[in-house]
């Protein structure tokens, strides 16, 4: 079906981009992946790409989601006259960029993804100081791109011509000289861009050893050919460049397996194979910009390929370093960094060595599983399920479970996600997955402690339909319950509550409110083993109190015979306690 193009960079024109952004990221993935090289040749940066766009999405929506049911955001005038562009009662442009670049930001992913991050951070800052406007024009598109290109080269330590900055800088360029609406600014810097990436080779030494051009920077003309169907309702017919372009984007000893820790290329690289740091290390960091430039300079001295993107008190920190612990006390001096991703580097894939490793041999089966809280992450990595953890407010996309299930490296997959409200997230990965050619069984579990049932009965060397029937009907036995804390006033199964209250979840409803943690969970306890029950299994958060596990395992042992009750340590998972009753 054809796009319906806009006239104006209006708040329908973001969603439209984002969406398109998504789709060709998507289609150009495993091109992007496959000529990775420099510094690091991880093969994941078009993965990484699409994941910090599929967060910029999900942000877009939830803002036109919630106007559509009457909620209004702190800053939008809610009485705000009719316009021309016909938004009134959506969001404004302001509120559209505002989350994209939001969602960009606390899902980036690798060096090009915060580069990319930080790029629609700088658009934003532009498009979003029109306040109350709801649209802007070629003019405003012009300054947006030029901001957008400056910002992003600031963000990086040390930046590297024949990368994402040049290509975005030549887009700005391109922009800045092209006279008319949207349209003919978005065509002149997808031009300009393209122009840019078919010389990538010629500026740095490695990929033209490679025969690629730069990862990075031709998913940044990914994004802008998009930019550019929003706005014409048609993909763009590439110009001059395109020959040279498609002739270097793709050569198969380019692609290797890795891991993790991807890096477009953005920053300086060190001079020999195996020379570079061992570790890649990113977190969010809620920090003031003081703090955020001494913060710069001491992880500078620790390592390369820095990149430090956002502001407003929230930041994106990427950096490789040889000691891990260091990188993140640094940003805990700075301020409170959290979502922390530390990869090891493997030895002879750090830094480009222009040999291939060997592909590692795939697994028969593997378990991927939705965890909320780092004690259950280890707890199912032990059982040999590979993790994806899901902190309080911060779901995992689909694009994560995808990753996850290559990561696991196996022909056939059982994925657990642990959350009913995952279920759909869940089923857009199976189906992605199985088009890479990877059989995969969607168990719905609708909490960890059933996904722990289902682990349990997992056995990999019985027939693939005979494992996931068995680990279906254990997790289908578990009954399942949640202690935790009310953020606001609702109304619920149980009545009204109010923000503070402790409410008894049972199945997914609230069956109880009261005031006391240990009051509330021996009351559901009680309630869930009234219809029998063998086993009890307790997942203890953070958040609870210290005598709560050894008070409920009392309980048990005293009023409920031959019911056995395990304990494990949940960390920071979000309620105080999972409840399992098989």
């Amino acid at each position: 079906m054809a796009q319906v193009p806009q006239r104006f960079f209006d708040a329908l024109a973001v969603r439209t981009w984002c969406g398109l952004s998504l789709r060709a990221l998507g289609r150009a993935r495993e091109e992007i992946d496959a000529i990775n090289v420099y510094p690091v040749a991880d093969g994941d940066t078009g993965t990484n790409l699409y994941l910090t766009v599929e967060s910029a999405v999900a942000a877009v929506e939830a803002v036109f989601a919630a106007h559509e049911v009457g909620r209004v955001p702190a800053g939008r005038n809610p009485d705000r006259p009719a316009d021309p562009a016909g938004t009134a009662g959506g969001p404004t442009l302001a509120d559209a960029v505002g989350a994209m670049a939001h969602g960009a930001l606390i899902g980036a992913r690798g060096n090009s993804g915060t580069i990319l991050a930080q790029l629609l951070r700088g658009l934003a800052q532009v498009l979003g100081a029109h306040g109350e406007n709801a649209h802007t024009d070629g003019t405003g598109l012009r300054l947006a791109l030029r901001h957008a290109a400056d910002s992003a080269r600031q963000a990086v330590a040390h930046p590297v011509e024949g990368t994402v900055l040049t290509v975005a800088s030549a887009a700005a360029d391109a922009a800045g000289n092209a006279e008319g609406d949207c349209a003919a600014v978005a065509h002149a810097a997808y031009e300009g861009a393209r122009a840019a990436l078919a010389a990538t080779p010629g500026q740095l030494p490695v990929l033209e050893r490679a025969g690629v051009v730069d990862a990075g920077g031709h998913g940044l003309v990914t994004v802008l050919a998009a930019l550019v169907e929003t706005f014409t309702g048609r993909t763009p017919v590439p110009g001059a460049a395109a020959g040279a372009v498609a002739g270097a984007v793709a050569v198969p000893h380019a692609r290797v397996e890795h891991t993790g820790g991807e890096t477009a290329g953005e920053c300086a690289a060190p001079d020999g194979p195996g020379d570079g740091p061992a570790f890649e290390v990113i977190y969010l960091l809620e920090a003031e910009d003081t703090a955020v430039a001494r913060l710069r300079q001491r992880l500078d001295a620790l390592g390369d390929s820095l990149v430090v993107v956002g502001g407003d008190g929230l930041w994106n920190v990427h950096v490789h370093v040889d000691d891990a612990g260091a990188a993140v006390e640094a940003g805990v001096e700075a301020g409170r960094p959290y979502r922390i991703r530390i990869t090891h580097f493997g030895a002879g894939d750090v830094h480009t060595t222009g040999t291939e490793r060997p592909p590692r041999e795939r697994a028969e089966r593997a378990v991927v599983a939705v965890v909320p809280g780092e004690g259950l992450a280890g707890l199912y990595a032990e059982a040999g399920a590979t993790t994806v953890l899901a902190r309080p407010g911060e779901p995992p996309a689909s694009g994560e479970l995808v990753q996850a299930v290559r990561r696991a490296h196996a022909r056939e997959v059982v994925l657990l996600p642990n959350d009913a409200e995952l279920r759909h997230t869940a089923a857009a990965a199976a189906e992605q997955a199985r088009a890479d050619g990877i059989r995969v069984a969607l168990i719905p579990t609708r909490s960890a402690v059933q996904g722990i049932a289902a682990l349990a009965v997992h056995e990999p060397e019985r027939r693939f339909d005979e494992d996931v029937v068995a680990m279906t009907s254990a997790a289908g036995a578990t009954r399942y319950a949640e202690v935790t804390v009310a953020e606001h006033r609702s109304w619920t199964t149980a009545g009204i509550c109010q923000a503070g209250d402790v409410l008894g979840l049972v199945d997914g409803d609230v069956a109880v409110i009261g005031a006391d943690v240990t009051t509330v969970a021996s009351t559901v306890l009680d309630r869930m083993l009234a219809a029998g029950g063998e086993l009890v299994t307790l997942v203890v958060g953070d958040d609870a109190p210290e005598p709560l596990a050894g008070l409920l395992e009392a309980r048990v042992r005293e009023a409920y015979l031959a019911v056995d009750t395990v304990v494990y340590r949940g960390g920071r998972q979000g309620a105080p306690l999972l409840i399992g009753v098989e």
